[in-house]
This record gives structure tokens, sequence and C-alpha cells, in this order.
């Protein structure tokens, strides 16, 4: 049997990287799955993999200039992410950005660890995480996002849901749909970013678009799928580190799989809404909604 299956839990828990570690979950459920949930809305599902080549080219201009390499990710991500913005003029332009923004970086960061000759092995740990070597900046850079996160979104959750549902309806309505979406995807950049030493670059759907998925089968409208989200995301982040440590197995892959684990059990629940809150990008004609006071029911 393991030594940590065998230990006394508690005491595991005492230990101060057990206790930050715990706390950075906990930080990043209040804020990653909001960022699921625009992640569905916006349909960017390739935004993770492009920030996390953003973020592996941050990391290598980090190692290179001698500046702190999690910091150089997360301006890396940032400035990406505002800079594909302009080129949300159609439903389908995010993912096509977001493919080229991925190209681009990951080509980048190869070259520039090639030509520069600096050790590549600090840099692509980042595809695996380290979540027990997690220190106060990463706790700041989570907590900054717990708070700002979900302020913005209840801040502008009647523009933000008219967002999600349609782009142009959203234009139409007054929304100002270009600033809004340029601080949604610097925030989801920025949020990507900032989960990646948690998990790893390879399974940060774990805490962000995992809860999200299995929240569209529960909530009725987008406040409340976004409550179900962070409640989930709540539950498998504590559950799953807590499992990880009993069983003495790496954090990331428990994170995943017990997350995976709800998403499976809650598609098998009778689907509760009446109809999607989102648009599928495919529609033609747009279809007659609610008025926007609609769209931030609890």
């Amino acid at each position: 049997m393991n030594a940590l299956a065998t230990a006394d839990l508690g005491a595991v828990l005492q230990l101060v990287p057990v206790q930050r570690a715990g706390l950075a979950l906990l930080l990043a459920a209040v804020a990653l799955p909001v960022v699921g949930v625009v992640i569905v809305g916006l349909d960017i599902m390739p935004v993770r993999f492009a920030m996390m080549h953003v973020a592996l080219l941050g990391i290598a201009v980090g190692l290179l200039t001698g500046l702190d390499p999690m910091l150089c990710a997360l301006v890396a991500c940032a400035l990406s992410g505002a800079g594909v913005a302009p080129l949300a003029r159609t439903p389908g332009g995010l993912s096509g950005a977001m493919g080229l923004l991925m190209s681009l970086a990951i080509a980048a960061a190869l070259l520039l660890l090639a030509v520069s000759g600096v050790n590549a092995s600090g840099a692509f740990a980042l595809l695996w995480g380290s979540i027990l070597s997690v220190g106060t900046p990463d706790l700041v850079v989570l907590g900054v996002l717990a708070v700002v996160v979900p302020s913005l979104f209840w801040w502008r959750r009647r523009e933000v849901a008219l967002l999600l549902y349609d782009r142009e309806l959203a234009h139409c309505s007054g929304v100002p749909v270009r600033f809004l979406t340029t601080a949604l995807l610097v925030l989801v950049a920025v949020a990507v970013a900032g989960a990646i030493k948690l998990t790893g670059a390879l399974l940060v759907d774990a805490l962000t678009l995992l809860p999200a998925l299995a929240a569209r089968r529960l909530g009725r409208s987008l406040w409340s799928i976004t409550v179900w989200a962070v409640g989930i995301g709540v539950v498998v982040n504590l559950t799953g580190f807590l499992l990880a440590l009993w069983l003495d197995w790496p954090p990331g892959p428990v994170l995943v799989l017990t997350a995976g684990a709800v998403v499976l059990a809650a598609h098998l629940l009778p689907e509760r809404r009446n109809r999607s809150w989102r648009a599928p990008a495919s529609a033609p004609p747009v279809p007659p909604v609610p008025p926007v006071s609609s769209f931030s029911s609890h």
C-alpha cells in the first residue's frame, strides 16, 4: 500500500506546500470555471492550446532574459489575447486566429530555445505542471483572478450574456462588442496561463472547461450555469486533490478524471434547460430572443 495511503492525511495537510496547493486550487475554482463558460460561449475551444504555446514562448523569453518565466508567460498571454480580439468579426474568426497564434507561438518558442542554447527542460516542464511548487506570486495571480473574473462577469452580466448568445445581436443592441470581447479574451488568456502551473498545460481543461460543460446540463440561464460551474469547480478541485494525496498519485490526472466523472454524471441526467442560452454559430437567422434582462436571471 502507498506510503501516503497509510499515513495520517491530516498530518500531510499540515505541510505548507500542500496548504498552498489547496488554496491555489480553491482560488482557481472561483475564477477558472467562469472562464470555461466564456470559452464555451464564444466557441473558442482552441484557446487553451494556443495559450499553452504562447505561455511556452513567454517562458522561453523569461529564461533567456533572466526575468521571471511565469510573469513573462502571463504577459505574453495577455498581449496575445488582446491581439487576436480584432479578428473576432465572424463566429469562426476566433478559432482561426487561435490556430494561427498557436502555430506561430510554438515555432517562435522552439526557434528561440534552439538559437539561444537555453536549457529547455524548465520550459517544457510547463506541460506537466507542479502543483506542490506553487509559491506566493502564483497565489497572488490566482487571487486577483478570483476577484476580477467573477466581478467583471457580474458587473457586465447582461452584456456578456447577450454577447455569448449572439455577437451580431449584441452589437445591434448597443453592447460594446469590441471592448467586451477584448476584455474577455485577455481574462481567458491570463487565466489559462495562471492555471498551467497547477495541472500542466495538457490538463488545464480540468480547471476551466470541464466544470462549464457539466454546468450547462444543470443550469437554466447563463447566470445559473456560471454558479453551477463554480460550485462544481470547488467540489472537483478539493475532492480530486485530497484523493490524489491519499493515493499518492499525481494531482493533475486525478483532477481531470474527477472532473470528467462529474461531466459524465451530469450528462446522464435529463437536460433541465428548455433551450440553449447560446445560439449555434451555424444558425442562419437570429431567432427572437427575450429582453436582455432575462439573461441575468438568478
